[in-house]
């Protein structure tokens, strides 16, 4: 996706700093952070959202979880944290490419804003 901008990212288009990256997923700190630590987990393969997870790719979501767990413990988040997926416009999705925020480090408060 040429107008992608995680895909640009991926690409290195867009310079980042990756805290992680494989060969399936890479993974950098948010931009505009919710807690002291906010990261995104975005597959390296163009996905738009969480609607076009098939009999494919799916197994991409589950490695993403596996890297949060493993970032969460690295992150010291022991008393918890949050893994979120918005999907589309009114579910909050603001980058058309599927993703993930792990946040934590602060007590998190149910509903979210």
């Amino acid at each position: 996706m040429d107008d992608c901008l995680f895909c640009k990212i991926i690409n290195g288009d867009i310079p980042t700093d990756f805290i992680y990256q494989d060969e399936k997923i890479v993974v950098f700190k948010d931009i505009s952070p919710q807690a002291p630590v906010h990261l995104l987990f975005v597959p390296r393969e163009h996905i738009g959202s969480a609607d076009d997870i098939n009999q494919e790719n799916s197994h991409l979501i589950g490695h993403i979880f596996e890297i949060a767990t493993r970032l969460a413990k690295e992150n010291n988040l022991i008393q918890g944290y949050r893994i979120v997926n918005n999907c589309k416009e009114h579910g909050g999705q603001s980058v058309d490419h599927i993703h993930f925020h792990l946040i934590g480090g602060r007590q998190m408060q149910w509903p979210p804003g």
